[in-house]
């Protein structure tokens, strides 16, 4: 389609790059004219949405190693917005990560960043992609 939006950004496994592809989601995000709702709101969630994935993909599965690289595809296509992190790691179930609030060790942090995404997003799912593994988070934009 014409309108759609496709941004793909390669980095460097560190932490460093999370506030530049947050900031750079979050631009894109409130520049968004087929939205109907709040912008800045939703700039806000693609943010920390992407922030927390990139965290994930860093620390998890790409075991900090600072030779690897992840990839990043925000896509903005009809009324959706799709993004999706892709990892090297071995993968994981999406569905076995424990929800954080029901954890007896409050202070654990496994499956927070998991639980802020699906909190904020629509759909969540991880999958085997490309030789890796793709997180895809999407948002409906109506």
């Amino acid at each position: 389609m014409k309108n759609d939006i496709v941004l793909e950004i390669t980095i460097p496994n560190q932490t460093c790059y999370l506030s530049l592809v947050g900031k750079i989601g979050e631009s894109m995000a409130k520049e968004l004219d087929r939205y109907d709702g709040d912008r800045e709101e939703l700039a806000s969630r693609i943010n920390t949405v992407l922030t927390e994935a990139l965290v994930n993909a860093i620390k998890h599965a790409n075991v900090t190693d600072p030779t690897k690289e992840i990839l990043v595809r925000i896509n903005i296509s009809g009324k959706e917005l799709a993004i999706r992190v892709f990892d090297n790691g071995q993968g994981f179930d999406l569905n076995r990560v424990p929800d954080p609030c029901f954890d007896s060790d409050i202070l654990n942090e496994n499956g927070r960043g998991l639980f802020i995404i699906r909190s904020l997003m629509d759909s969540v799912v991880y999958k085997k992609a490309n030789g890796g593994n793709v997180l895809e988070m999407k948002k409906s934009l109506r």
